[in-house]
């Protein structure tokens, strides 16, 4: 019988998989470097470590029945160290770390990814820099491990820009992919559970707006075709049922007029799926827990329009309940407020799509002056 579960990580998506998890009984303990982390605020106990630790790995997997995180670049060691107790699998981790094994594990689940070429010596980076200058056009160089809200990303448009990262920024002793830029209309994300029973959910498909690479604004339901809706659904599923996924999957996409491509996974819950917490009938958190504790899962079934909106550490205004009106605020218990740093999220519900982007639109007024 599983009493407590141990969480790997402590910023905001570990705190709200412990509210949820909490909300259900169990108790919590959480592994995170930082005292006092915003998921420390409602666990039973912190493990002050670092992430790479695997003596602190150990004894969390001691103190707890069952083990989840909440980012996917978690050390091998650490992951290894938890193998015992972590339903979601290192495998899992291992596939979704390395950006190039990503691309392929998709490939050959039949889906479509964007054109890319593996950067992994330099005799790879000179056989591409030849092969760019033949056919020069618009890439994203990406490290293949780490990176996330754009870091560690190169945007390359021309062949000087292409010699200026050779000569400044190229590392020999990091990987590297470069994925040809995609046109593409709209940008969509799916989160589909399954737990080790073998089922399923997906919930409504987001339509996601993104600012400076960090992501602004999830608009759910999509401003989509049914025919789009129905391919991501398709992809969520065959995705889940390739991997043997326990736990949580987002997958993001592309819209690419009547077809779909997956841009990237994320083995847990995501940022594009924090609108669940007020526009489901069960959030991605609950559902979580559910699957990695192989219960059965909840309906996803959306009851209102919603546009889900970030708030980052510049967004002053945004960050005070008084200014809140009818929207609903969730503050993740950050004590330090950077630019650019996910701070919490507004969810915005009315009747209408249209009615919550007018919403959105005073609150970002509101915010700027």
């Amino acid at each position: 019988m599983i009493k407590t579960i141990g969480i790997l990580g402590g910023g905001q998506l570990g705190r709200m998989m412990a509210i949820a998890a909490r909300t259900m009984g169990y108790n919590i303990v959480v592994l995170d470097p930082t005292p006092n982390c915003p998921c420390a605020a409602v666990a039973d106990k912190q493990i002050v470590a670092a992430f790479d630790d695997v003596e602190a790995a150990k004894e969390l997997l001691t103190s707890c029945d069952l083990i989840t995180y909440e980012f996917e670049n978690v050390n091998q060691n650490v992951a290894n160290a938890l193998s015992a107790k972590l339903p979601q699998t290192s495998e899992l981790l291992r596939i979704t770390q390395n950006r190039i094994l990503e691309k392929q594990t998709i490939n050959d689940a039949g889906l479509k990814t964007v054109a890319y070429k593996s950067i992994c010596n330099r005799k790879e980076l000179e056989v591409f820099v030849e092969d760019y200058k033949a056919n020069v056009r618009n890439i994203i160089i990406k490290t293949v491990q780490g990176g996330y809200d754009g870091k560690g990303q190169y945007v390359i448009k021309t062949a000087d820009e292409l010699n200026d990262f050779v000569v400044s920024k190229y590392n020999e002793n990091i990987e590297y992919v470069a994925e040809d830029f995609i046109h593409f209309n709209k940008e969509i994300s799916v989160i589909v559970c399954r737990n080790a029973s073998g089922e399923i959910s997906i919930f409504p498909v987001a339509e996601n707006i993104h600012k400076n690479q960090i992501l602004h604004q999830s608009i759910v339901p999509a401003r989509v075709s049914n025919n789009i809706i129905i391919k991501a659904n398709d992809i969520a599923l065959q995705l889940a049922t390739h991997l043997n996924l326990v736990g949580t999957l987002a997958i993001e996409m592309f819209v690419c007029g009547d077809d779909v491509v997956v841009n990237e996974l994320a083995p847990r819950p995501h940022n594009s799926g924090h609108y669940t917490l007020n526009a489901c009938a069960t959030n991605q958190f609950e559902q979580h827990i559910r699957a990695v504790c192989n219960l059965s899962l909840s309906d996803t079934k959306l009851f209102t329009p919603v546009v889900m909106l970030n708030v980052l550490g510049q967004d002053t205004n945004l960050m005070k309940q008084e200014n809140m009106g009818k929207n609903k605020l969730h503050l993740y218990g950050k004590t330090e407020a950077k630019v650019d740093r996910k701070m919490g999220h507004i969810n915005v519900l009315r009747e209408s799509v249209d009615k919550c982007l007018i919403e959105v639109e005073k609150l970002l007024n509101f915010n700027n002056q």
